[in-house]
């Protein structure tokens, strides 16, 4: 699985979009090539440039559950559009 960090930076921590309930969640992709396109979307609209990152998925979920931080696994089947605004932090 993969997620994206900021290029450069990847050891500040991960990109992060913020919920409705202003809340930090890690998307995690199950396929590079979703990961990239939401990179090229994110860069499209002004956002950092970001590298896409090869993790170990079960260290990750338990990571964010450790810590308290919400998590979104997204599919092949799933669809996500960077929101318009550039909000997003690195958890």
């Amino acid at each position: 699985m993969y997620i994206l960090a900021r290029k450069g930076k990847e050891r500040e921590g991960a990109y992060s979009v913020i919920d409705e309930d202003k809340e930090n969640v890690l998307y995690i992709f199950v396929e590079e090539d979703d990961a990239t396109r939401y990179a090229l979307q994110l860069e499209d609209r002004d956002y950092p440039t970001m590298n896409v990152i090869e993790i170990d998925d079960e260290v990750m979920i338990k990571t964010c559950e450790v810590h308290g931080h919400k998590y979104a696994i997204i599919t092949p089947n799933d669809i996500v559009i960077p929101p318009d605004e550039i909000s997003y932090d690195f958890i």
